[in-house]
This record gives structure tokens, C-alpha cells and sequence, in this order.
């Protein structure tokens, strides 16, 4: 991974400016995207600490939302069609302390082509589970997982 892509991370951090305040306190940055995975930085800083000096509870839930939304707006973009994106439900396992910058890896683009698919053809709600795994090496395979989270995302194709 080489490093920051600027073009979709000045995108993200637009809406979370315009519409989206907290998430544009985290920060985030968009390391990868593409049609299989998304990975997604969160710097450990004052503004993302806890009073323990790891990574605040809510920046750790942020940099999940935002990875697995992310790599369903990519798909959702790419179909061309107009489709509502939101998050139904949500659970976090959490492993190890995060003491330093987390990554937030989703490697679900396959199954959310599928459910944009799904999404597109009709006006019902389709819904599926993402996982996003929180690490401090996107590129350590084996790596240690600080946290794994489970969204429910769920689309709607808009009239």
C-alpha cells in the first residue's frame, strides 16, 4: 500500500464536513479502494484518544462505519443507479488495546456488488452483514486485530 488516495479521501472528508460533523473529526483517510476492498486509516491523535491514551471507543466505531459504507458507495456510484444507503444494526468485538493508527480494512466488495445488484433491479430493501476488522498493518495478512465489527447494511433504490 503506498499511501493516502487523495481523491476519494478529499470526497469523504467533504460530506463529513457538509453533512456529517463527527465523522469529519476523525479524519479518515482512504489508503485503498477498489472493487474488492476498501482500507481505511484513523491516526491515534488528541482528537481520536480516550483518557487512556488509545483510541476512543466512538473513533474505533467511526473508522468502521466509514470503511463499510465506503466500500458500498464505491459500488453504488459504479452501478450508476440512485440507491439509499444506511446501517441497521452494529456489534464490535473488541481484541487488544489500539495504542497507535488503526486501519479499518472491509474486503466485502464482492457481496456488496451483489447487494447494490440486488438493490438496483427493485424498489424492496435488500440488506447483508459487512465485517470490517480493525488492524495496524492492512498489509500483515496474519496480523494482529485490534477489533472486528458487523454492520447491516441496507439499500433502498430512491425514485
Amino acid at each position: 500500500m503506498s499511501g493516502i488516495l487523495w481523491g476519494p479521501t478529499l470526497r469523504v472528508n467533504f460530506l463529513a464536513f457538509t453533512r456529517i460533523p463527527l465523522l469529519f473529526a476523525a479524519r479518515p483517510a482512504v489508503m485503498q479502494l477498489d472493487e474488492t476492498r476498501c482500507v481505511l486509516r484513523i491516526k491515534l491523535r488528541r482528537g481520536t484518544k480516550n483518557h487512556l491514551g488509545s483510541m476512543y471507543f466512538g473513533a474505533l466505531c467511526i473508522g468502521a462505519d466509514c470503511a463499510g459504507g465506503l466500500i458500498a458507495w464505491n459500488e453504488i456510484e459504479r452501478s450508476g443507479k440512485k440507491i439509499a444507503l444506511i446501517f441497521k444494526d452494529f456489534s464490535a468485538e473488541f481484541l487488544k488495546r489500539p495504542d497507535r493508527d488503526m486501519y479499518f480494512v472491509s474486503s466485502e466488495g464482492a457481496k456488496m456488488r451483489e447487494l447494490v445488484r440486488r438493490a438496483a433491479e427493485g424498489l424492496d430493501r435488500v440488506e447483508d452483514l459487512v465485517t470490517i476488522d480493525a488492524v495496524s498493518d492492512p498489509a500483515d495478512v496474519a496480523g494482529t486485530k485490534f477489533a472486528t465489527f458487523q454492520l447491516t447494511i441496507s439499500l433502498k433504490q430512491r425514485d
